[in-house]
């Protein structure tokens, strides 16, 4: 027969058991905002506890939004701003079909390239006002850690973006999404 104390021990780790499987609360994702109170909408780091699933999102590029335009040109595409929500409405839509939302990024890289139509600049601003329609805002306030780099290319000729990104979810909800 179990002492009393036993039981409790057993009924306590039961108990924890069921409540971590009960879904990510916020302390199991750790967002530690930038320094001085910098609005910019990305944590300088986050912590992800145990107990989580994690998701890696395949790059994201945009959509082709002119299909008039010619194959293959920054016109087909948009500009940054324009690619930017295009390829993170992408994710958006890789996460809802797993059952994730955009709060649920942890880890945020970005590929640009120079916009030819912008005497070869980077349009970070475009990138920026696309970007904070889905992060920091009052509807979804959970910004990711984030890398942004400019490379040469990207594999779609026209595209100014490409976007990956690493989100987590309960493990307790992985037996629902298995493919």
């Amino acid at each position: 027969m179990m002492s009393a104390m036993g039981r409790c021990t057993a009924l306590c780790g039961m108990l924890g058991m069921l409540l971590a499987s009960a879904g990510a609360q916020a302390e199991d994702v750790v967002r530690t905002p930038l320094p001085d109170g910098n609005p910019f909408p990305i944590s300088s780091a986050v912590t992800v506890k145990s107990g989580l699933d994690t998701v890696y999102v395949s790059g994201a590029l945009p959509s082709v939004v002119d299909k008039d335009a010619p194959k293959g040109s920054v016109a087909a595409y948009g500009d940054m701003q324009t690619q930017a929500v295009s390829a993170l409405n992408n994710i958006k839509a890789t996460l809802a079909r797993l059952g994730l939302g955009m709060g649920d990024i942890v880890k945020m890289t970005v590929f640009m390239v120079a916009d030819p139509t912008k005497d070869n600049k980077l349009d970070f601003a475009g990138l920026m006002a696309g970007y904070t329609k889905f992060f920091g805002t009052a509807d979804q306030p959970n910004k990711p850690a984030r890398s942004a780099m400019q490379v040469a290319a990207l594999v779609a000729p026209g595209a100014l973006v490409e976007i990956e990104a690493i989100a987590v979810r309960p493990r307790a909800a992985r037996h629902a999404h298995k493919h």
